[in-house]
């Protein structure tokens, strides 16, 4: 099997999937006690990277995302599907996953 070299640049969602780097974990608690990685929760915030072009309606025209590049989203728990590019942790979401804008 071939291996793939892939960049954040080059992945382009398709639909109405986007791309969000997945916001970094909290390793201590307030009090100073350091978690391990079991005990930690996965991060539900992110900031998307990349979005697709958008879904198509009944007409065939396409309906464009709610959400835009550079924007930080609150989203599912359990939504998307995981991808480490260049070390950094990301997850193509449908927009249906996302729960809102943060600002």
């Amino acid at each position: 099997m071939a291996s793939l070299t892939l960049n954040a640049g080059t992945l382009q969602p398709l639909g109405d999937r986007l791309l969000v780097k997945v916001a970094t974990k909290e390793e201590k608690t307030v009090g100073g006690i350091f978690l391990p990685d079991t005990a930690q929760e996965k991060p539900q915030v992110g900031e998307v990277t990349a979005v697709g072009p958008g879904s198509r309606n009944d007409k065939g025209s396409r309906v464009a995302l709610e959400v835009k590049a550079g924007d930080k989203v609150l989203y599912s728990k359990y939504a998307g599907t995981e991808v480490k590019i260049d070390s950094v942790d990301y997850l193509l979401l449908a927009e249906r996953d996302i729960l809102a804008i943060v600002e």
